[in-house]
């Protein structure tokens, strides 16, 4: 039985600075050394949203990208500003990647108002619903299923002042998506995992059995932050064991609000511009 690796990276928030550079250059290292097959990135790549940011990315992570070895979808981060994650999907709220072993069915759950810097609440809609259930309903037997989104599918606890303010005024910003539990329900049965980020604190719910298959959902936190990824064995369309943490070498990088100032006042100041002309 060939057993093969899974990891699961999320929210880099890479934002051109030295920090970020050498936790991102830790994690790649990591993941070679440690000989992964498949590598999945859940969304917020980048910080601003800019074309500089996602070239960081591409160059950092190439050795996993030129070997077919990375699949990474956009986040709300990577809407704003000049709009990289647009065009990560061709144009497509759902695709399908099949590596060995595994099947991916990516969805973008971020939708246009992700533009504004503080509309970071994401997007689900009934029609990519029925898209997700085309993609399920040609999944092999053979291989791990999974389902990659940025945004969380069940309710979470709010992680900073700004999302409790949010939740406080009625605003939807640190909401799950309005049709998660729908899609969680759809998938039960169908698929193994679902993988998201968005959330910066991990968390990880088992749903347990549904028609003989199990259901994990899992929220990888910021990889940067942490400095650290999970790691999913899998083999012949089951996973084997309990994931594990993998620690780079590094220590986890400094939280830090400044690099979330900038592009918030860029935008407050873009829309004002906007409103007296």
């Amino acid at each position: 039985m060939l057993i093969r690796k899974l990891a699961h990276l999320s929210d880099l928030h890479l934002d051109l600075t030295r920090e970020s550079d050498a936790t991102a250059n830790a994690l790649v290292e990591t993941l070679l050394a440690e000989r992964v097959d498949h590598v999945v990135v859940t969304g917020d790549l980048t910080h601003q949203g800019s074309r500089s940011e996602y070239r960081r990315f591409r160059d950092i992570f190439s050795p996993l990208l030129d070997a077919g070895r990375l699949t990474f979808i956009p986040g709300n981060h990577d809407r704003t500003g000049e709009d990289a994650g647009s065009q990560w999907m061709n144009g497509r709220k759902v695709r399908v990647e099949q590596h060995e072993g595994l099947y991916l069915v990516c969805v973008d759950s971020t939708g246009p108002h992700n533009r504004n810097y503080f509309a970071c609440h994401g997007e689900l809609t009934p029609a990519v619903l029925e898209m997700v259930d085309e993609a399920l309903c040609a999944a092999p037997t053979g291989a791990l299923t999974a389902v990659l989104l940025h945004h969380h599918v069940l309710p979470l606890p709010e992680e900073s002042f700004p999302e409790r303010l949010a939740t406080r005024m009625g605003w939807p910003h640190a909401s799950e998506l309005a049709l998660g539990a729908e899609l969680v329900r759809r998938v039960q049965g169908r698929c193994d995992l679902i993988l998201h980020g968005h959330r910066h604190v991990p968390r990880e719910f088992n749903l347990g059995l549904c028609q003989g298959r199990g259901l994990r959902i899992y929220n990888s936190g910021s990889s940067i932050e942490l400095g650290r990824f999970r790691l999913f064995q899998h083999a012949s369309g089951r996973l084997v064991g309990e994931p594990a943490w993998q620690q780079t070498a590094l220590p986890p990088a400094r939280k830090r609000s400044a690099p979330n100032v900038m592009p918030a006042l860029q935008y407050l100041a873009s829309q004002l511009a906007v409103s007296l002309l």
